[in-house]
């Protein structure tokens, strides 16, 4: 399945709106001047980590006489957190900064986003639903969004065929296609102790709310219907013994294991492929795209996906010159050749576009080297799952810190010291005890 770095990739989904009065603890600051002055133009501070930024970066100073943009590169999207506190503290926070959408509401409670809704609303239409919510808190914008993951299967069609197996439509037919593959030593899956995201994303699809609002609380629920949908499927995963568990850790290793055939599928994006295609020796060629598996009786649904290349590009309340830096986080978003060098794996992160209509970039975002003949059918199968995105996932004031409680927890229910229903009861009762201690109104 999917999968958190060493580093702790972060669930990557559309935030939902929220009541802010009353749910977040919140600070202000004074703006402080990133711009240039005198009859120069403006110059606005643009902090980022994804690869291409800083030929996008280029070409839009190339084509812009009034306004430029000065690139700083971020390790990654932890250290960007740390380093925007630090400037916010010191008053001199970036105008521009990329982030991810699990980071927007913490952000925007403590009163470091500017409201850039006029500036970028009429162009709404431009983006797809589900990357245009990532930037959006109580329908006010605080950036725009620059990336999409779709999500979708990919499997080893010659391990399937070889054993008479359709790919799974269900997560019964992946349960019992993992059964089958057990009888011969290969694992279907690979889950990772240090790697709670399936669990997350298969909760997502099956419509859980772990956050949500209630009038003027926060709630928290862990153990809704969709959750335990969720808990189920992964349950039999690990009691039937259908997963591998490598851990990210050694990045080498696992890519061995899918190479070897010894695992057989994942759940994954575009962005993810290059590092199967840098990594194989033996099987490219033999891999094929098909949609995430449904609850049985329930129509295509795709969890909103998680990504280190950052989904959105966001504006700072401290930054004097918010309508230059939002209509520049457009231009880096809807630019063709600036959407282009940021699809492509060669010069971006093979990430899709934000963009409403993405098709022309499908082709450039997935590897016909690791596909194979299935390179063609591969493009709809990207296609189809942009339009069934998850839209409806609330991100939690503490998700941070969640995210670091649930990922101890994971790791015991992988080792089987632990069911998942007792992971989520865990959790139930951590995140609203949590909530509390920061003084934020909760209700379970």
């Amino acid at each position: 399945m999917k999968s958190y770095s060493p580093r702790r990739r972060v669930l990557h989904v559309a935030a939902a709106g929220l009541v802010l009065s009353g749910l977040l603890t919140a600070c202000g600051g004074s703006g402080s001047d990133e711009s240039g002055s005198g009859s120069g133009p403006v110059t606005l501070d643009f902090w980022g980590w994804a690869n291409g930024q800083e030929s996008v970066v280029k070409a839009f100073n190339a084509s812009h006489k009034d306004v430029k943009l000065k690139y700083t590169k971020v390790t990654d999207q932890l250290s960007m957190q740390k380093q925007l506190a630090n400037a916010v503290k010191a008053k001199n926070a970036p105008c521009l900064l990329q982030n991810t959408a699990d980071y927007v509401v913490n952000w925007v409670s403590q009163g470091v986003l500017a409201d850039i809704t006029k500036y970028v609303e009429p162009s709404k239409d431009r983006f797809n639903p589900g990357s245009w919510s990532t930037a959006q808190v109580q329908d006010k914008l605080y950036g725009v969004p620059t990336a999409s993951a779709p999500q979708f299967t990919i499997y080893r069609t010659d391990v399937f065929k070889k054993y008479g197996l359709d790919t799974p439509a269900t997560w019964d037919d992946f349960i019992a296609a993992g059964k089958e593959l057990n009888k011969h030593g290969i694992k279907i899956t690979n889950l990772a102790g240090e790697d709670p995201s399936p669990l997350g994303l298969l909760a997502m699809q099956a419509g859980a709310h772990w956050y949500s609002i209630d009038g003027d609380s926060w709630k928290v629920n862990f153990q809704d219907a969709g959750s335990l949908k969720a808990a189920k499927v992964v349950q039999e995963i690990i009691d039937n013994g259908l997963n591998s568990k490598l851990s990210f850790a050694d990045y080498a290793a696992v890519q061995r294991n899918y190479d070897s055939g010894k695992t057989v599928t994942r759940q994954i994006s575009t962005w993810q492929m290059s590092g199967m295609v840098q990594n194989f020796t033996e099987s490219l060629g033999k891999w094929a795209l098909s949609p995430w598996p449904t609850f049985t009786g329930e129509a295509a649904k795709t969890p909103a996906g998680t990504n280190l290349t950052g989904g959105v590009t966001l504006v700072t309340e401290q930054c004097k010159n918010q309508e230059q830096a939002a209509k520049a986080a457009l231009w880096m978003s809807t630019e063709p050749g600036a959407v282009k060098t940021l699809a492509s794996p060669e010069t971006g992160n093979g990430v899709m576009p934000a963009l409403a209509d993405s098709k022309a970039y499908v082709s450039g975002a997935i590897s016909q080297k690791l596909l194979g003949d299935h390179y063609e059918p591969a493009q709809k199968v990207v296609t189809d799952s942009l339009d069934t995105v998850t839209t409806d996932w609330t991100h939690g004031p503490d998700e941070a810190a969640m995210i670091t409680e649930l990922q101890d927890q994971w790791a015991k229910v992988i080792s089987k010291k632990q069911k998942v229903t007792d992971l989520l009861a865990h959790m139930q009762q951590w995140t609203v005890k949590d909530l509390k201690s920061r003084g934020i109104s909760v209700k379970s």
